[in-house]
């Protein structure tokens, strides 16, 4: 596997300049004879998908729906008309290809576009599944996406805790997906632009094996993106990597205010 490598960007928004560094690694793990996640990681659109379905089934859904993303982030401007319709695109495409079916072939997407068309700029969440957006201000991680699943609609009903979750036989159950029969429409989550700000975009298969905790910990050890993305996916194979893992690490240096 290629070494994870830290790229980077000065972007003119409204107000300002802003200093992006990022990488992005994906792994098939230790446990699937095959990688069903896909990544994207180009400004202004940096996304993970996580496939399902069959051997190869969940391998051409997250990668129909990354490459119609792809086309998006090309035409340098993201909005969630653009994506909404590019996920539509991507159903259509999974329903036609002959080596897909109906019976739970999907994929989740998670992740985060920079939208300068206003007077000022902000981060935009989006989600479908259960693969996972954080936020690192100020010293604490904070999970930004809510995951579509049976647990976390368990969690949220309070029939259980996050404790009782974490071993819960209905963990791989998500309820929304990117797929023949599913809706299209993330959920969104609008971000002011922060200096210092430390974003990880990742597949379940990270957060399996690292609690929030763990993932804090080697962004607390690692100042580079590439060297972060390198540590935790390092930690997610030693501590069992059952499923494909997929991380984006995403540094903001300095905000508009700032320049």
């Amino acid at each position: 596997m290629p070494e994870p490598s830290t790229q980077s960007r000065s972007v003119t928004v409204p107000g300002g300049t802003l200093e992006l560094n990022w990488a992005a690694a994906t792994h098939t793990g230790r446990r699937r004879d095959v990688n069903q996640d896909a990544v994207f990681a180009e400004f202004p659109l940096f996304v993970v998908a996580d496939g399902m379905g069959g051997h190869i089934g969940g391998e051409i859904a997250s990668a129909s729906t990354i490459e119609r993303l792809r086309d998006v982030a090309g035409t340098g401007t993201v909005t969630p008309k653009s994506i909404e319709k590019a996920l539509s695109r991507a159903v259509k495409d999974i329903a036609s290809h002959p080596e897909t079916t109906d019976d739970g072939t999907g994929t989740t997407l998670t992740g985060v576009y920079l939208d300068t068309s206003g007077d000022s700029a902000h981060w935009v969440t989006l989600n479908i599944g259960d693969s996972r957006v954080y936020l690192v201000r100020d010293g604490a991680i904070v999970q930004i996406t809510t995951d579509h699943s049976v647990v976390q609609e368990l969690i949220a009903a309070g029939r259980l805790s996050p404790e009782e979750a974490e071993n819960h036989p209905y963990g791989n159950v998500i309820t929304r997906a990117v797929g023949p029969s599913e809706s299209v429409t993330p959920d969104y989550v609008r971000l002011d632009v922060v200096a210092g700000d430390r974003f990880v975009i990742c597949s379940d298969g990270l957060t399996k094996e690292l609690t929030d905790y763990g993932i804090r910990h080697f962004l607390d050890e690692n100042s580079d993106p590439a060297a972060a993305v390198a540590a935790m996916l390092d930690a997610a194979l030693e501590n069992g990597g059952r499923d494909n893992i997929t991380i984006v690490v995403l540094d903001v240096e300095s905000s508009p205010a700032e320049s």
